[in-house]
């Protein structure tokens, strides 16, 4: 029987993993906390009023800004204070360090000063803190829910000859006990989690190069997708899933197809 591995959500797009040990679904809704914020590189016309999905080029994000892996990021969910460390060289002694609340004008502009500072050669303008009541700054318009089985990471691993850490592929939900690749054909049907979680899988994920940054290291060390190109002849991996009946998940929790 397949598992629920280990559970994961992203409070700011691009930024650390934060692990759960449990989550409550909701139908049609994220994993709660995954992906509120979100920092924008350059004017994209997003506006908190009527917020609407944009793609993920309109902000900073890994596929093409590998140096946030080298951040180590927390964020308080209560509070809404984010916490950013920068590891240093050894040689220089320590990190740069910066909190601040993100609800307030002055914690966003702390926050957006310190992104000016590290990405300034990569910004097409003065990065901005986004975020909207509700609304989740996926890499696909309809709330999801991400899920990477472990045993096609596993197959990936195989195909490049080099450990892949799980987390490249930043998902919500990471399972163990299918068969490779056997989630792509799960397209149209429903998982069942525990006693009442629904999910109806709706798309396979096509992976772009941010699988392609180290998450420890932050270095753009592997082609992932185009291995996936070159022996599979196409670049999927991991499947979205919307929630269709509400209840708590967790580590451990057993999937079926319904």
């Amino acid at each position: 029987m397949a598992k629920i591995q280990s559970i994961y959500r992203y409070p700011v797009k691009g930024l650390s993993p934060e692990r759960l040990d449990r989550a409550a679904l909701m139908p049609g809704q994220t994993i709660p906390g995954d992906r509120l914020y979100a920092i924008e590189n350059g004017p994209s016309g997003f506006d908190p009023a009527a917020p609407a999905y944009f793609a993920k080029t309109h902000f900073l994000m890994l596929m093409k800004n590998e140096r946030l892996a080298s951040l180590r990021t927390a964020f308080d969910q209560a509070t809404h204070v984010l916490t950013i460390d920068r590891p240093s060289p050894p040689q220089a002694g320590g990190g740069d360090y910066v909190r601040a609340d993100l609800r307030t004008p002055e914690g966003r502009a702390k926050i957006e000063k310190f992104f000016a500072d590290f990405c300034a050669d990569e910004l097409r303008g003065p990065p901005r803190i986004l975020s909207a009541p509700g609304h989740s700054f996926s890499d696909v318009a309809k709330k999801v829910v991400s899920i990477i089985n472990l045993a096609s990471v596993a197959a990936v691993e195989t195909m490049v000859g080099a450990p892949v850490n799980p987390l490249r592929f930043r998902a919500n939900l990471y399972v163990d006990g299918w068969p490779a690749w056997s989630e792509l054909g799960r397209v149209g049907e429903e998982l069942s989690i525990g006693r009442d979680v629904r999910l109806k899988v709706v798309k396979r994920i096509v992976r772009c190069a941010a699988t392609n940054v180290d998450p420890d290291s932050a270095l753009r060390d592997l082609n992932i997708p185009q291995t996936l190109m070159r022996n599979l002849d196409h670049a999927d991996c991991g499947i979205y899933a919307e929630v269709i009946a509400s209840g708590e998940i967790a580590t451990g929790d057993e999937i079926a197809i319904a």
